[in-house]
């Protein structure tokens, strides 16, 4: 089957990945890389950082053996063994390298601000506890994937993530009773509908409101 040639792609495959152990690079560490760095060690990536320089927050998580940080310039087979690779340098020249050198490994690669370059693209995230919204236009206005996000920020507020746990509590217990296949729909529509977080809210603003014994 003919692909389309990569600057005709319509969509990107949305997908949300266990990134526990996986070993990851970030190329760079200055403040974008930061925010990369960020994300990737939440979600449990075995990270490496190439840059012979760093901001004092990468530096720290390196003084923490949070990350390996490798002080020098990138070296293409730096990227060998990695599941995916981010290109936060600030060169173009770079980035374009570090790039063409994951396509001859096959590892994807994120260059910042270089759509031409990237095999997948950050969307913008609503996090609240285990729930995650992600928004992408595809990386034709991230402007407006971020004012999406604070629109969303606002309509899905912490509650949630508490209300999403519950939820996964609930499940674990039902999926312990034995229930026809109708009946398991049945009660995990009624766990989820509005009425039943309308009732969590109220629960959750009743014990918030409760004096606390010192």
């Amino acid at each position: 089957m003919d692909q389309k040639p990569k600057d005709k792609i319509d969509t990107y495959f949305p997908l949300l990945l266990n990134m526990t152990g996986r070993r990851c690079l970030v190329v760079g560490a200055g403040t974008v890389a930061s925010g990369k760095i960020d994300s990737l060690l939440r979600c449990g990536a075995d990270l490496t950082v190439v840059s012979p320089r760093a901001v004092a927050a990468i530096e720290e998580l390196a003084r923490n053996r949070r990350l390996a940080w490798l002080r020098r310039e990138f070296q293409a087979e730096d990227v060998r063994g990695n599941l995916m690779v981010v290109a936060a340098t600030n060169s173009g020249a770079t980035n374009a390298r570090i790039f063409a050198a994951c396509r001859e490994q096959g590892v994807l690669c994120n260059s910042v601000d270089d759509p031409e370059h990237c095999d997948f693209i950050y969307p913008a995230v609503v996090r609240r506890g285990p729930l995650q919204i992600a928004i992408s236009t595809g990386g034709r206005s991230p402007a407006l994937a971020s004012r999406l996000r604070r629109e969303l920020e606002e309509q899905f507020g912490p509650e949630w993530g508490a209300w999403v746990e519950e939820l996964g509590q609930k499940r674990n217990a039902l999926s312990g009773e034995t229930l026809l296949p109708e009946e398991r729909r049945a009660r995990i529509e009624q766990m989820t509908s509005p009425e039943a977080f309308a009732d969590f809210l109220r629960r959750h603003r009743a014990a918030a409101e409760e004096p606390k014994n010192d």
